[in-house]
C-alpha cells in the first residue's frame, strides 16, 4: 500500500481541514472544506448519534453539494460549531443560492466530552466560535493527536483524538479519512500496546508493533468504557474521501464501506451507546472507468484508512492536566 503524500485526508486535492481547540473546556472542533462545493453521504450505525442536516444528504434530496462539514466536541452543544463555519462561508459569499439568498450548506456531527475533566462551566456556548476559528485555519496541513474536535475524546484505556490517513489505489484514485477517535470500546488489543488496526498499518506510522501475538478471550476484546473509566463519553465519528467522481448514491455505499474501519479500529464498535457516524465525500476530479470495481476498491481503501486513522488518533496523542486515562505514549511508548 502507497500512502499521498502528506498521509492525511488532505491529499485529495482540493480539501483543506482546520481544527480549533479550547484546552481549558478540553474540547475543540474540526472543519472540513473545499475550493469548491463537494458531493457528500453518509451513514450512522451508532446507537446514539447527534448531528445536523444529515437528511439532505439521502441521494433522493434536492442538494447535490455542501460547503464544509464539521465534527466537534461538546455532544448537543457541539453543534453550534456548524453556525460559526455557515458564518464564516457566508462571508466569503459561499453557499446554495436561492433567488437573492445564499445558504452555506454545513452538516455536522458531534461526540460526547463532557464528562472528560475539563471545565464545562461556561456561560455562552463556545462552539460557534471554535467553529469559526477552525474555518479561518484551514490549510492542507494540520495537527493530529490532541487537536480539534479530538481533544477531550478517549477510549475505554487510553486517551483519543483526531487521527487521519491516507492512499493511493490502482487508477491513480486517492482516498483519505479524518476521525475523531472517541469510542466506548479499546483501540488497543485489550490492555496491551497492540492496535486493533496493526495488520492495515503503513510502515510505522503507529509504531510498527504488529498485531498482538496471542489469542485473545471474549472479556478482552469487549471491555469498554464502562470497565476502565467513570465517564461514558462515546462516538467515533469521521469523514472518509476521495477524488472519484461519485454520485450521492455511490458516496453513500463508500460511508457504508467505510464503518467497517471502526469496526477494525475499535472493539467493541457501533454500540447503542455510540453515535458512530461517517460522511462520504468526493470532489469529483477524476472519472470512473470501471464503477464495480472502482467501488469495490474505494470502498475497502476508504476502510483501510479509517482504521489507520483511528489507530494513529491514539498514537499521536498528547497528554493534559486531569487527563483521567494516559495516552499511548505515556502508557507503552517507552516499552
Amino acid at each position: 500500500m502507497r500512502t499521498g503524500p502528506r498521509n492525511l485526508i488532505t491529499d485529495v486535492e482540493g480539501l483543506r481541514v482546520g481544527n480549533s481547540e479550547d484546552h481549558r473546556i478540553k474540547t475543540g472542533a474540526t472543519v472540513l472544506v473545499a475550493d469548491k462545493p463537494f458531493r457528500a453521504s453518509v451513514d450512522v450505525m451508532g446507537g446514539s448519534p447527534g448531528s445536523r442536516e444529515t437528511e439532505l444528504l439521502a441521494p433522493d434530496k434536492l442538494v447535490e453539494d455542501v460547503d464544509a462539514l464539521v465534527l466537534s466536541g461538546g455532544s448537543a452543544f457541539g453543534l453550534d460549531a456548524a453556525s460559526g463555519v455557515s458564518d464564516g462561508l457566508r462571508r466569503l459569499g459561499r453557499g446554495f443560492k436561492v433567488e437573492t439568498a445564499t445558504v452555506p450548506i454545513v452538516p455536522g456531527a458531534i461526540i460526547f466530552d463532557l464528562l472528560n475533566q475539563g471545565d464545562k462551566d461556561w456561560q455562552e456556548n463556545p462552539y460557534r466560535a471554535l467553529g469559526a476559528a477552525a474555518l479561518a485555519n484551514a490549510s492542507t496541513d494540520f495537527a493530529l493527536g490532541t487537536a480539534g474536535a479530538g481533544v477531550g475524546a478517549l477510549t475505554a484505556n487510553l486517551k483519543g483524538g483526531l487521527g487521519s490517513a491516507s492512499l493511493v489505489i490502482p487508477g491513480g484514485y486517492t482516498v483519505g479519512a479524518l476521525v475523531v477517535a472517541n469510542p466506548t470500546g479499546s483501540v488497543t488489543m485489550g490492555d496491551t500496546r497492540h492496535f486493533w488496526a496493526a495488520p492495515f498499518e503503513v510502515g510505522d506510522e503507529f509504531g510498527g508493533l504488529g498485531p498482538l501475538p496471542t489469542p485473545m478471550t471474549f472479556e478482552q476484546t469487549s471491555r469498554s468504557k464502562r470497565d476502565w473509566v467513570t465517564p461514558i463519553s462515546n462516538t467515533t465519528i469521521a469523514i472518509v474521501a476521495t477524488d472519484a467522481d461519485l454520485t450521492k448514491a455511490q458516496l453513500k455505499r463508500l460511508a457504508v464501506a467505510a464503518q467497517d474501519g471502526i469496526g477494525r479500529g475499535a472493539s467493541p464498535a457501533h454500540t447503542q451507546v455510540d453515535g458512530d457516524l461517517i460522511f462520504s465525500v468526493s470532489t469529483g476530479a477524476k472519472p470512473i472507468e470501471t464503477p464495480v470495481l472502482n467501488a469495490l476498491q474505494l470502498g475497502h481503501a476508504a476502510a483501510v484508512c479509517l482504521s489507520r486513522a483511528i489507530a494513529r488518533a491514539i498514537y499521536l496523542a498528547t497528554p493534559a492536566a486531569n487527563d483521567i486515562v494516559p495516552t499511548w505514549q505515556e502508557k507503552w511508548g517507552g516499552k
